[in-house]
Formats: C-alpha cells, sequence, structure tokens
C-alpha cells in the first residue's frame, strides 16, 4: 500500500546524498529537476511509536509528503514562499545549512528557481548560498572541471546581479580549496566569467563568428594582479570547454532540454553576455514576437554591407546639407528638422559603428549649441542643447569616445547657468580661503544690476562673453581685449534661454549612466573623467563640476557587477590620483574628501576572503599619501583613512593592505600631527581591532609588522619609537591568544603547477606567516643606528620567544634560528689586526646582549632546539676570540651558563663539542697575546720622555726621532692595555673550569677532563714563557714607569694561573683514582710542582760578589733584592709553600720516588739566602719529618 501511494504521489525513496560524494565530479550527482520528479531529501518523520496503528502511519505519511509537495511546488513558483513555507511546517530546518542541503539534495526542485534563490541579496538566503557553495569540495580539481561540477545543481539566474553573486562566492571557494591555484580569488573570479562566455560562445548555434583561442587569451591577459596566466594552461582549458559543453546532470535535465536546443541558455550562461561585452554581443530578442525580430535583425546584418556603403556615399552631402541650412536659417521648422535629421545620422552611423562620422554629425550638433560663444546664443543653439541631451539619453549606449562632446556641452551649459544665476563661480572657492568666499557668497545676489556690476568683475564671465572657438577653453581667451557694458546685457539676456532646460534634464544624463551596458559606461567614466581634468586644470576658472559627478556617477555604478567596476574603477583611480596630486590645494583637498565619501559607500559591502576589491579602491589613497607634497592633503588623508577604519572595520578585508600601507607613509611624514594621529589610529587598531588583521590574509598582518617598524623610525617622538616595539610585542601576545600555533611544514604539491612556475613549498599551516614577520620585523630593527631601538629589539624579540616558544614545532624553530636569531650574529668578533672601529661598539654590545639572551632561550628551550647546539656553541665562543674585554668575558658567562642550565642533559659528544669550541677560543687568545708580545719586542723604550722648548732647534732626523718614540710609546699603550685585558680574561677561564669541573663532574668523561686539562696547561705554560722573558718585562717595567701607568701583574697571572693547575689536579687526582692513573695525574702535578720550585728558585737564589767568593765558600755576601723583585719573591713565596706542604703530605713510598727529581732542588734552597722564613721552615719539615726517617736520621 505504502509503495502504491509513493508510485501515485510520484514521490522516490528516502535516500540521502552522502557528503563523501563531494569530492568527486565523478561521483556526485544533484538532484535537482523539474516539478514531479522524485524527491530524495530525507524526511524526518517518526513512525517508531508502537501505539501508532499502521492507518494512522501511512495516513500521517501521506499528509506528510503531500504538504512535502505541497512546498516544493510553492518553491517552483516562489521560491522564498516556499522556503518560508517548508520552514514553518518543520519539512527544513531552520539554519541556511539546512536550506542549502535541502536545495543540494532534493529532488523536483527547478533549477532555474534555484538559481534565482541563490542569487537573492537578501541576508537568509545570501547565508545559503554561502553554505550550499561551501558545502562542495573543489580540492585537486581543475579551473574547468571545478566550475562544471558547481553548475550542475541549478541554472544561473538571469539577473546580472546575482549571477554576480554567485560567481564570485564560487572564486572564493575554489581559492580558499586550492590556495596556490591564483593570486588571489579575483583571477578566478573574472576567469569563470570568461570561462562561461566561451561556453556560451562556443555552443551557442545563435553566435555565428566563434571566439577563437587568441581571442580568449587575449581577453585574459593580465588578470591574474597584473601578471598572465601561462599560456599552456589557457590553451588547455580554452581546449577543455569547447570540446566538452558545461551541462547540467541528465537526469534533471531532460524535461527542460525538451524545451530549448541550447544547454547555454538551460544554464543560464546565455545571461552573461548581456551585460559582459567583452566583444561585440548580439542583441537579446525579448517579448512574444522573438522570432519576428531575430528574422529582421538577420537581415538587417545580412545586407550591413550594403548600409554601410550607402551611409559612407552620402553622410558628407547630408551634414552639410543640415549644417548650412542650421547655420543660415532662423525658421523653428527648419532647425527642427535639420537638428532632428542630426541627431538620426547620429543613432545610424553609432550603430553601425561608424566611429568618424558618428563623432563628425555630433561634432556638428554640440558646435550649434554655440556654449563657447554665448552671447551669440539664440533659439536653435538651444535647441541643439536639447538634441544632446536627447542623443545622450537614447543613444549612450553606441557614444563611446564620442561623449566627450557631450559632457564638454554639459560642462560649458552648466557653467552658463551658473554665471547666469550670478552665483560665483568654483574659481572663488578654489583659490581663496574659505572664509573669503564664504563672505562673497553672502553679498552675492540675484538682481539683474548686480550681476552685471558682478559680471563687470568677473574674469570668468568677461572670458565668456568674449567666446572663443568650439575647440578653445574659455580660459584660454585673451585678457586685454576689452568687455563693454552693452556686450555683458547681451549676454545676460541671451542666457536666459538656457532656462528651457532644467538643471535637472542635465542631472537626468548621470542618473541614466546605470542603464548604460559595460562598454558604454566605462567610455562614459573615461569621458567624464578627461573632461574634469580640463575644468580643474583652467589656470583662470578652474572647476568642479565633472568631479562631483563623477562622485555622483560612481554612487549611481557601485552596484554593478564586480567585473564591470573593476573596470569602471581602475579609470577613476588613476583620475583621483592625478587630482590628488594637482598643485591646488583646494582642489586635491576636495578630491580626497569625495574619495572618503565614495569609500565609506563602498565598505558597507562584505567582502569574501581572497578578493582584491578594497585594497584597489583604496589605492589612490595610498598613491597620493606616498607622492603628495603637500602636508595638508597627507593630514587629510591620514584622517580620512582613520574615520574609514573605525566606522568600518568589520567589513575591510584586502583593505587592510591600504590602510597600513598610508599609516606606514604617515610614520615617515615630516609632520608631527600626521605621525601622531596615524599612531594613535594604528594603536587603536591593534588593541582593540586586532582579530579583524589575522582574520584576513596572512599578509595584512605582515603589512601591520612593517607599520609598526616605520613608526619607530618616526622623528617627532622618541616614545613613539619604543611604544611601537612595545606593540610588537603585544601582537605576539594577541597572536598566542588567539591561538595561532605553528606546527610542522609540509610541501604540498600544487595541483597547477604548470601556472605556479618555481613556487616555493606551501606550509601547511599559514600562521607561520604570523610569526616570522613578527621576528623578521624585530631582526631587522636590531641594525638601527640607534642604540635605544637596537637594544629594546633585541630584548623584545627574544622575549616574544621565550615566552611563546612553546607554540612552535621543532621545525619551525630550526627555521626561526636559521632565517632570525643566526643573522644577528654575522659579524666576526675579532678583525684580522684584532682592531674594531669605536663605530662598532654599539653592534657589539648589542650582539652581547643578543649572545646572553640567546643561550637562556636555548637553555629554556633546549629539547626542542638541541640539534642547534653546535651553532650556539660556535657563536658563544667567538666572543671569547673578541678582542674586548667585556664581550670575551661575557662569552665565557655565556659558556658557564649554558653548561650550568643543560649540562646534566649533554651527551658525551655533546660535552665534547662545546669544551672543544672553548678550547679553540682560548688557542685564539694565545695568538692574540703573541702579537702584542712581538709588538712589544720591535719597539724601543726611551729611558725618559724629554720635553722641549719651543725655542730650540731641530734637524730633520731630530724630528723624526721624536715622533717615533711617539709612536712606540702609542704601541706600548696599547700593548700595555691588551696584555692587562687578555691575562685578566685567562684567570676567568680558569676560574670558570674550576667551577665548571665541580659543578659537572659527575657528567664529565676522561675525554672531557683532558680537554679541560689541557686548556688550562696550555694557559699555565704561555703564563710561565711570558714571566720568563726578563727582557720584555723591562720594556714593559720602562713603559708604566714613564706612561705613570701601572704594571701588567704578570707574576700574579703566573701563579693564579699555577695555583688553579694544581688545585684541578688535586681534585681529580681525590675524585678519580681510576682516571687519575689513566690519565698520568701523578706525573702531571709533579712536573708542575717542579716547575714552580724552579720558579722560585730562579727569583730567589744566591749570586756570588765575586771570584773570591767562590774560593772561600765560607763567606758570602747577601746582594740586596730590589723593591720590585722583593714583591715577585713574597708572591712565589706562597706558591712554594703549596707545593712544599703538597710534597711533605705525600705517603713515604710515593715520597720515595720523587724525591730523586727533587733533592737537588731542595738542596738549592738551603743554600738560597733570600729564600723567606716561611719557605725554609716547610723545608725544614720535609727533610726533619720526611728525609730523616727515611734514612734513619
Amino acid at each position: 500500500m505504502s509503495a502504491w501511494m509513493d508510485q501515485q504521489l510520484r514521490i522516490g525513496e528516502f535516500s540521502p546524498s552522502s557528503s563523501e560524494n563531494l569530492n568527486s565530479v565523478d561521483n556526485q550527482n544533484i538532484n535537482n529537476g523539474e516539478e514531479g520528479s522524485g524527491m530524495d531529501y530525507e524526511l524526518q518523520f517518526d513512525t517508531s511509536n508502537s501505539d501508532v496503528t499502521d492507518s494512522s502511519s501511512l495516513e500521517q505519511r501521506r499528509a506528510y509528503k503531500m504538504e512535502l509537495q505541497k512546498g516544493i511546488a510553492l518553491f517552483n513558483k516562489k521560491p522564498s514562499k516556499g522556503i518560508d513555507f517548508l520552514m514553518r511546517s518543520k519539512k527544513i530546518g531552520q539554519s541556511p545549512e539546512d536550506v542549502a542541503s535541502f536545495l543540494r539534495n532534493t529532488a523536483g526542485l527547478n533549477a532555474t528557481m534555484v538559481g534565482d534563490y541563490l542569487g537573492e541579496r537578501d541576508d537568509f538566503p545570501l547565508k545559503v548560498m554561502h553554505a550550499y557553495v561551501d558545502a562542495l569540495n573543489f580540492k585537486g580539481m581543475d579551473f574547468g572541471q571545478a566550475i562544471r561540477f558547481f553548475l550542475q545543481g541549478f541554472r544561473l539566474p538571469g539577473e546580472a546581479q546575482k549571477i554576480d553573486r554567485i560567481m564570485e562566492k564560487f572564486a572564493q571557494c575554489y581559492c580558499k580549496c586550492n590556495p596556490n591555484a591564483f593570486t588571489s580569488a579575483d583571477t578566478a573570479y573574472v576567469l569563470a566569467y570568461s570561462v562561461i562566455l566561451l561556453n556560451t560562445d562556443a555552443h551557442n548555434p545563435m553566435v555565428k563568428n566563434k571566439m577563437s583561442k587568441a581571442d580568449f587569451m587575449r581577453n585574459n591577459r593580465g588578470i591574474d594582479d597584473g601578471k598572465d596566466l601561462p599560456e599552456d594552461y589557457l590553451s588547455a582549458l580554452y581546449d577543455q570547454i569547447v570540446n566538452n559543453e558545461i551541462k547540467m546532470s541528465a537526469d534533471s535535465s531532460v524535461a527542460q532540454a525538451k524545451q530549448s536546443n541550447s544547454v547555454s541558455r538551460l544554464l543560464g550562461l546565455d545571461n552573461i553576455i548581456n551585460f559582459v561585452n567583452w566583444r561585440p554581443a548580439e542583441d537579446k530578442a525579448v517579448g512574444a514576437n522573438d522570432l519576428l525580430i531575430k528574422h529582421i535583425q538577420e537581415k538587417f546584418k545580412a545586407k550591413r554591407g550594403k548600409l554601410e556603403f550607402m551611409m559612407e556615399s552620402c553622410w558628407a552631402p547630408m551634414m552639410a546639407a543640415f549644417s548650412v541650412l542650421l547655420d543660415q536659417c532662423d525658421d523653428k521648422a527648419a532647425t527642427s528638422q535639420c537638428l532632428k535629421g542630426l541627431r538620426f545620422s547620429v543613432h545610424v552611423t553609432s550603430v553601425m559603428c561608424m566611429q568618424t562620422q558618428r563623432d563628425a554629425f555630433l561634432t556638428s550638433i554640440a558646435k550649434f549649441t554655440s556654449l563657447h560663444s554665448a552671447a551669440d546664443m539664440k533659439q536653435k543653439n538651444v535647441d541643439a542643447m536639447k538634441a544632446i541631451i536627447s542623443i545622450a539619453i537614447e543613444y549612450g549606449n553606441y557614444l563611446q569616445e564620442a561623449w566627450e562632446h557631450v559632457l564638454t556641452c554639459l560642462s560649458r551649459f552648466e557653467h552658463l547657468h551658473l554665471l547666469g544665476e550670478g552665483v560665483p563661480t568654483d574659481a572663488s572657492f578654489l583659490t581663496v580661503p574659505p572664509i573669503e568666499a564664504e563672505d562673497k557668497n553672502q553679498k552675492s545676489t540675484s538682481v539683474l544690476s548686480s550681476k552685471k556690476t558682478n559680471a563687470l568683475q568677473n574674469p570668468a564671465v568677461m572670458a565668456a562673453v568674449r567666446g572663443g572657438s568650439y575647440d578653445s577653453t574659455v580660459a584660454k581667451a585673451s585678457v586685454s581685449a576689452l568687455v563693454t557694458p552693452e556686450q555683458i546685457n547681451n549676454f545676460l539676456s541671451n542666457i536666459n534661454l538656457l532656462d528651457q532646460i532644467g538643471i535637472v534634464e542635465l542631472n537626468h544624463i548621470f542618473a541614466h549612466s546605470q542603464r548604460l551596458n559595460s562598454d558604454a559606461i566605462v567610455a562614459f567614466v573615461k569621458a567624464l573623467c578627461k573632461v574634469s581634468m580640463t575644468e580643474l586644470q583652467s589656470p583662470v576658472d578652474p572647476r568642479i563640476f565633472c568631479l562631483t559627478k563623477i562622485v555622483e556617477i560612481a554612487h549611481y555604478n557601485m552596484n554593478r557587477i564586480r567585473l564591470v567596476w573593476s573596470r569602471i574603477w581602475k579609470v577613476l583611480s588613476d583620475f583621483f590620483v592625478s587630482v590628488g596630486l594637482l598643485e591646488n590645494l583646494s582642489v586635491s583637498i576636495f578630491v580626497m574628501d569625495s574619495l572618503r565619501q565614495l569609500a565609506m559607500k563602498f565598505l558597507e559591502r562584505e567582502e569574501l576572503a581572497n578578493y582584491n576589491f578594497q585594497n584597489e579602491f583604496l589605492r589612490p589613497f595610498v598613491v597620493v599619501m606616498q607622492r603628495s607634497n603637500a602636508p595638508e592633503v597627507r593630514e587629510l588623508i591620514v584622517r580620512c583613512v582613520s574615520q574609514m577604519v573605525l566606522s568600518r572595520v568589520h567589513n575591510i578585508k584586502s583593505g587592510w593592505k591600504g590602510v597600513f600601507m598610508v599609516f606606514t607613509s604617515a610614520a615617515a611624514d615630516d609632520t608631527r600631527s600626521t605621525v601622531l594621529l596615524a599612531f594613535e589610529t594604528v594603536e587603536k587598531i591593534i588593541r582593540d581591532y586586532f582579530h579583524h588583521i589575522t582574520e584576513t590574509e596572512t599578509t595584512t598582518f605582515t603589512d601591520c609588522v612593517t607599520c609598526l617598524i616605520a613608526f619607530t623610525s618616526s622623528q617627532f617622538n622618541s616614545d613613539a619609537n619604543l611604544n611601537a616595539i612595545a606593540f610588537l610585542r603585544f601582537c605576539a601576545v594577541k597572536l598566542a591568544e588567539e591561538g595561532f600555533v605553528c606546527q610542522d611544514r609540509g610541501a604540498e604539491q600544487p595541483r597547477n603547477s604548470d601556472m605556479l612556475g618555481e613556487n616555493a613549498t606551501v606550509h601547511k599551516d599559514g600562521f607561520v606567516s604570523l610569526w616570522v614577520p613578527l621576528l623578521a620585523g624585530l631582526a631587522k630593527l636590531t641594525t638601527d643606528p640607534r642604540m635605544t631601538i637596537k637594544k629594546g629589539a633585541v630584548g623584545v624579540l627574544f622575549d616574544i620567544l621565550k615566552d611563546h616558544g612553546h607554540l612552535f614545532s621543532q621545525t619551525i624553530w630550526m627555521d626561526i634560528f636559521e632565517r632570525i636569531v643566526y643573522p644577528l650574529f654575522n659579524s666576526e668578533m675579532s678583525t684580522p689586526n684584532d682592531q674594531i672601529s669605536t663605530s662598532n661598539l654599539p653592534d657589539l654590545e648589542t650582539q652581547t646582549l643578543a649572545m646572553k639572551c640567546l643561550v637562556g632561550l636555548f637553555v629554556n628551550f633546549f629539547d626542542l632546539v638541541r640539534p642547534e647546539l653546535a651553532r650556539i656553541a660556535s657563536i658563544v665562543t667567538s666572543f671569547v676570540r673578541s678582542p674586548y674585554k667585556h664581550c670575551a668575558t661575557a662569552g665565557v658567562s655565556a659558556i658557564m651558563r649554558l653548561t650550568e642550565g643543560v649540562g646534566n642533559k649533554l651527551s658525551e659528544e655533546e660535552w665534547k663539542e662545546i669544551l672543544v669550541c672553548f678550547k679553540e677560543s682560548v688557542k685564539h687568545t694565545f695568538v692574540i697575546l703573541s702579537k702584542i708580545l712581538r709588538m712589544m719586542q720591535d719597539i724601543e723604550i726611551p729611558d725618559r720622555l724629554d720635553s722641549y722648548s719651543e725655542t730650540e732647534q731641530y734637524l730633520d732626523h731630530e724630528m723624526y726621532s721624536n715622533d717615533e718614540e711617539e709612536a712606540n710609546m702609542e704601541t706600548a699603550s696599547y700593548a700595555i692595555v691588551k696584555l692587562k685585558n687578555h691575562m685578566a680574561l685567562l684567570l676567568v677561564v680558569i676560574q670558570s673550569i674550576t667551577k665548571l669541573y665541580e659543578e659537572n663532574r659527575k657528567y664529565l668523561r676522561a675525554e672531557h677532563m683532558g680537554i679541560l686539562l689541557e686548556i688550562v696547561s696550555d694557559i699555565t705554560t704561555y703564563s710561565s714563557e711570558v714571566s720568563s722573558e726578563s727582557s720584555l718585562q723591562m720594556k714593559f717595567h720602562k713603559a708604566c714607569s714613564l706612561l705613570e701607568v701601572s704594571e701588567p701583574a704578570i707574576v700574579h697571572f703566573e701563579n693564579e694561573s699555577y695555583q688553579s693547575y694544581l688545585k684541578l689536579l688535586q681534585a681529580l687526582q681525590h675524585d678519580y683514582p681510576n682516571l687519575s692513573e689513566e690519565m698520568d695525574i701523578e706525573s702531571q702535578v709533579l712536573n708542575t710542582c717542579k716547575k714552580i720550585l724552579q720558579t722560585y728558585l730562579n727569583c730567589a737564589r744566591h749570586e756570588p760578589c765575586d771570584e773570591s767568593s767562590h774560593r772561600n765558600p765560607s763567606l758570602n755576601c747577601a746582594v740586596p733584592l730590589s723593591a720590585t723583585k722583593k714583591e715577585e719573591l713574597a708572591a712565589r713565596s706562597l706558591l712554594a709553600l703549596q707545593v712544599m706542604k703538597l710534597l711533605g703530605d705525600l705517603e713515604r713510598e710515593s715520597f720515595g720516588r720523587i724525591l730523586p727529581c727533587f733533592f737537588p732542588l731542595f738542596v738549592d734552597l738551603v743554600r738560597c739566602e733570600h729564600s723567606s722564613g716561611e719557605v725554609q721552615l716547610a723545608l725544614y719539615n720535609i727533610f726533619h719529618s720526611v728525609i730523616g726517617p727515611m734514612i734513619r736520621v
């Protein structure tokens, strides 16, 4: 029974379409058809209640289906009413997604009505259309395949605006699914129209002259953001469309196919030809007599050649006859017929595209208006003006370049009308301050006598009275020519004839521009801009009539489809830029304010993602801001853009680019108020509307960062400079709050790889494009010459990385290090001469700060950035090589910070990497020290610094000698400072190594300890070599005495080195007995002790007075020591005591092994008369407590 009922109702089974089938054109079958077809939309009717009888269930089911069928039938008559009925009866849900699913999956719906409903501009149908398109998956489809799939479900409506909305959304969705296909959605939008036109052109039998492949490529030239799409891509797309017509699905189009032989007409594609005139379009036949009209048109076209020949043969005599009679005769009937003949001639030549003849007829009528010589105006001239207005309204679609003649007449007519009314001219407002102009306006009256008075004083009136040729402007009239009162009277009397034509009739022409086709409106706008520029550039009487009409025209035509509006705006944009850059300040200000009004209106329209309309609209603001020399204009632009942003912020999408470009230019402005106003606006945008910036394209945020960086260079407010850097930190906080996490990036092969050429790999997560520009901008600021900006940028950069580094994956971290962090350290820490210019000191200070921050960052995120350890160690240890003490010391401290932070996590190999880098850096210090010592050895230090009186006479060689001494003393001074710094650094290195060992000994292995010992041993050896150079020490002593500076503490350096070395050896010997044997620590300890005692003996050994002392050893003469030698001996005594104590504490067996080696030294110490008492006591203890028992004394 149920099956029979379904059959009678012609309702199909309940089989909802699966969303998975949207992934392929072949698998997707959209079941929209004509009334009476099956219905696939799932019914939400529950019959599971056991209390419901079979009969009642069938009855309810039948009622449900009948009501649903009623809703479908109602939809097929009036879509909005059908949807309202179905939602009220709860057959479909209330959300746009539910309605979109119903339209997509339900059979029985009229495809024409579906398309009509999807194209509605009301809020709910618009959301339904967006949901409908968003549910389709175009991923991986080429463009031809995608548009074919898209148009299977409905028939495009006939209204241009409806088609525009649908195609605009399609282009946006396609680019979202295929982000690498085109530069922006604008390209897909234009290409979609082009494909539909090609489909109609290729498969509509009514189109005789088919579009060639070359025509198709020419039509699509420069549509990809000014670049051409690849020829191979367009060629393949052309072949695909021409060889395979775009059709609706076969199941749903059978019924409609019977009504038409043209599938393009079925899809609604032929409607587009009626409003997109990329090539000459056929007149669309409408009404009941379509066939008759088409028959007449075909005959007309067939005999067009004969008609053209006829017009070419007789147009010149016709124009001569009309013109001569019109010029010589004032009879109304005759002149009326002549004007009618001229008007019809314009019509015929325009329709037949005979441009030369059309322009000739129209120019003739324009000359007969006598607007260029108003003093001689008659009634027939007014009638000619009426003919001009009639031609503009009736034949506007055919005028093309001839619009310039029409609009010139309108401009002159309006000018004369204002002069006749006695209204102040535009020049009075454009050439004097506004207050004076206002006073003049208040004083003007409409009395004829007042008119005369004003006219005699008005250069514009006198120019109009004098008149000129049709091609000349009133501004070119000779100022020297006299104008009598009688001429003024005639002018004012004749000008009253113009009252027959009201301003309303003129305005009707501009309001009628909405009805012009796409080519005609573009030609109209071009001509209007040209005439307006002529008005504005008049040196005597500049006017803004056409400029105001341009604003009106833009308002009237702003709702045209974007394809046409883009062509209009390209013309207007160039015009606004040209006018905005005029020297006349009043004109520039007026046009910028007019542009602001248009922009406010335009920004009321919502822009979909990936489009570029708003950015193109704001381009005049950007260009004028960048090029204008008038501070008033630049400040006005900033105010206009600020107002637009704050009032239309929710609708701004691609316009953000233009907004930030304006503010970026303002940041470099030389007017304080402009800079501060721009920064205040940027501050408010970032604080209150940051999510609007990040919800659009990622390049928008890049523009925001660029803008903030520009404000750091502002010359007016240092607080604004630092605040701009602070706002970069704030941007990072907002990015983190909004959850922009950077995951690993991967490569995604673009679908249209032939279109992309050498495009780079695509990040899976576009958030990288948000973070990296922010960090790169801060990195750029670290090279700023101002120290406050430089330091501030370094601090904020590493603070951002430290605070938000957890949002980055390891791959992103590697990218950040490579692109952002490492370039900060590109400059070398030491030059070949180990000297750095003082101009580089700020850079070194910044790099040192950055290095410290880098180590802290590395420690914090060690698990993520571990692979960068070798590079980090190399950077840090490079600072140890610096010739500047503070840089080198900072490098040593950074190594300690690194090992303290991650020492327990380092592998043996990683420890080795760090220590080897450290060792190489210390060895580089030895090289620098060697150069310093050689430098000191190569110079002569004078015994004293002589001062000479001014009266002494010098020979040439004496002057040279004196200069050489000064140079030597400068070199000595440099060597002393450098030696002190490097010795201090090496002592810090030794202390750091000792501390490093104490804190990390449980993580270190034999190889690591060997490196540490090698570093300390090398320092100790080098200190001993420096100390042993007595002649060198004498030079340092003399130089320091002459320069009155303290001497380098060479002995202290040597003692500290040996002491630390012994301490480290003893620690190793105590903590790692097994390792001690492996590394032969005991041998190193004994050798070091021997060196220390030998050095002490060399300092305090006995010196004989003469030869008799050798013959009589019982008599010794003590040689007194200098104060310096006494200080040295006292310093070395402490180290000798430490060695003596170390040796005395050895076990008897160990001491026995070393005794043969040390006994001669002990004996020499006994004979050393300058040895300290503490050393002698320690020596006594060794003989008494150790050696004595060994020999049993």
